[in-house]
Formats: C-alpha cells, sequence, structure tokens
C-alpha cells in the first residue's frame, strides 16, 4: 500500500513538473523578448555622392539678338508710317515720316542769319583791311585800326556761331525720317496718321524692332555645376511643349559670378534661328547632360522629417546619440533629395 502511495505522488510531481517546464521557459522568453524590444534601435543610412542619370532640365528665357524701342527726336505731327507688325526691314530702312513745320521755319530762319552773317563778315574783312593800310599811312589812329579788327574778330565768331546752329537744325531737319538702326522685325507700332508727336519722350514709343537671328536664351545653372560651364561647350535648347523640336545653343558668355539670393550662376546661349522658327519670348528647357553635371550629395526621402517650416534629418554623432538637424533640399530624384546644406 505504502509502495503504491509512493508511485502515485512521483507520477503527480512528474506531470507537474512536465506542465511547468515549458510556461516557465515561455515566460524566460517573453520577458527577454520585452526587454529587447525596449531598446529602441534605428536604421542608419549615410550620404552618397552620386551624379544623376537623367541629366538636368532648366527653364530658359529666348530673348533676342538685340532690341530697341524707336522714338522721336523731333516735334510735329505724323506724315505717314510706312511699316506694320510683322515687317521684316533694313538697316536704315524707313519707317516713318514726321511733319515738322515748326522745325522748317527755325532752318529757314537760320539758313538767313547764316547768309548774313556770311555778309556782314565779308564786310568787315574788306573795311578791316581798308583801315590797316590807312593806318600804315599814318591816315587814322591805331585805336581806330585795332577797332576794325576786333569788328572783324566780332563778325567772324557770330558766321561761325550761326553756321554751327544751322548745321545743328539740319541734324534735326534729317530725324523727320524715322529709319531701322538695325535689320530685324517690327514688333510693335504704336502710332497713326495725324498724332502728334513730342520730341525725346520715352512715353511715346512709335515702334519696337528685334533682331531675332540669332537668339540668346539665358538660364541659371547651380552653383555645383556651375565651374563646369565654359563657353563653346553646346547644349540642347527645348522650345516649347515636351514633344517640340530642339535646337543646338551654344555657350557664349556666362556671369562668372553667383547670384546670392539664388546660388545659380546665368549662362547665356547663341541658337541660329536663321529658319525663323523660334519666337522670341518663348518657354523654353535647356538640357544639360550628365557629363557636365557635378556630384550632388543625396539622401533617401522617408529619412527627412518634416517639422514646421524646417526640413531635419536625426544624426547619429560620434557617441552614438542621435540629433536633429535642420537641411536645405535642391532637387527632388524621385526617392531621394538633395541635401544642399
Amino acid at each position: 500500500m505504502y509502495l503504491i502511495l509512493l508511485t502515485g505522488v512521483g507520477l503527480l510531481g512528474l506531470a507537474l513538473l512536465a506542465g511547468f517546464l515549458p510556461r516557465w521557459k515561455q515566460q524566460q522568453i517573453s520577458a527577454a523578448d520585452t526587454k529587447q524590444l525596449a531598446i529602441q534601435t534605428v536604421g542608419v543610412v549615410s550620404p552618397q555622392l552620386v551624379t544623376p542619370g537623367s541629366g538636368l532640365d532648366l527653364p530658359a528665357e529666348i530673348k533676342p539678338w538685340q532690341e530697341a524701342s524707336i522714338y522721336s527726336r523731333v516735334n510735329g505731327y505724323l506724315k505717314s508710317w510706312l511699316v506694320d507688325i510683322g515687317a521684316h526691314v533694313e538697316k536704315d530702312q524707313l519707317l516713318a515720316e514726321i511733319d515738322v513745320p515748326d522745325l522748317k521755319q527755325q532752318l529757314d530762319q537760320a539758313r538767313s542769319q547764316a547768309t548774313l552773317a556770311q555778309k556782314s563778315l565779308q564786310q568787315a574783312k574788306s573795311t578791316n583791311e581798308k583801315w590797316q593800310q590807312l593806318f600804315k599811312q599814318g591816315v587814322v589812329s591805331e585805336l581806330d585800326a585795332e577797332n576794325m579788327a576786333t569788328s572783324q574778330a566780332t563778325n567772324q565768331a557770330n558766321t561761325e556761331a550761326f553756321a554751327a546752329n544751322l548745321r545743328f537744325l539740319e541734324q534735326e531737319n534729317a530725324f523727320q525720317r524715322v529709319t531701322a538702326p538695325f535689320p530685324g522685325t517690327i514688333t510693335a507700332r504704336n502710332t497713326n496718321v495725324g498724332d502728334l508727336i513730342t520730341a525725346n519722350n520715352t512715353n511715346m514709343e512709335m515702334f519696337h524692332i528685334q533682331q531675332v537671328n540669332p537668339l540668346r536664351v539665358y538660364f541659371r545653372i547651380p552653383q555645383p555645376e556651375a565651374p563646369t560651364i565654359a563657353v563653346g561647350q553646346a547644349f540642347n535648347v527645348q522650345v516649347g511643349a515636351q514633344s517640340a523640336k530642339t535646337y543646338q545653343g551654344m555657350v557664349i558668355s556666362t556671369a562668372e559670378a553667383v547670384a546670392p539670393d539664388s546660388r545659380t550662376m546665368l549662362v547665356q546661349l547663341q541658337v541660329d534661328n536663321s529658319k525663323n522658327e523660334i519666337l522670341p519670348g518663348s518657354y523654353a528647357m535647356v538640357r544639360v547632360p550628365q557629363d557636365v553635371l557635378a556630384k550632388v550629395r543625396t539622401l533617401p526621402d522617408n529619412t527627412l522629417i518634416f517639422r514646421g517650416r524646417d526640413l531635419q534629418v536625426a544624426v547619429v554623432d560620434a557617441k552614438g546619440g542621435v540629433q536633429l538637424r535642420a537641411v536645405k533640399v535642391g532637387r527632388d530624384f524621385g526617392v531621394q533629395s538633395e541635401i544642399l546644406s
């Protein structure tokens, strides 16, 4: 009987031990997992220096090779205009004529004054020569002879002054013919026959002319790529939509300075427009190829922390601590962004 009881107690102990050990082991595993999860872990990436694989498209501005606003140099009334918007003109081609009645009257008066001054000078010369001869003969005094010489010099000065005034008015009279300063296209006409024309009035533009072949294309290159731009390099210029035609432009000059507000450098291209296919003022894109671009520092987009107005990243210091630092982001390459600072 005692042996049976002892056997039963042993079996019961074994059963309890078999049920307790797995649960105790599971509790130990859970405690270890809980302790491990209490330790914060983060994934760490390093900034990479890469070259944008698809090049760089930059907005550009198309301007004429040269352009000018044409104003009047004389007062009067518009007599006629000979060209309208869209007209292709040559250098010195007549654009309009101005009726200048007041100037013509001043010109007639100046001619008469110049003729009278010339006659007076001739008479003064003749009289002075006679008085100088009489002075040598002792007939007149030295004072009278000097007065005659002074009279001749005065008439000489008056003659030169009237001649200069006549030349000035003749030059002004030539401005009644409004001509083109260079070959180009008339893009604006702001006057009609009979309009009152005021000289040197910058608020009264008569015509606007543009020379459209070749064209100037301006774009701004970011500071990291600025040192790689040199005169003579060729870039593709795309005018209009993505499917639009591209034209080759050559670098003819750079600003050789970075603008402090945008951290970009202005670049000027020359583009041939002999077929008159490109319109000044059109929207364009300049394609900067990959081999011209400098390497940029990038970080994955999921490392950027948006807090208020500033973008931040978490930086691991030498002691293993994490600090938040503000960053300035440049171009977005899809899953990565350029870090400027």
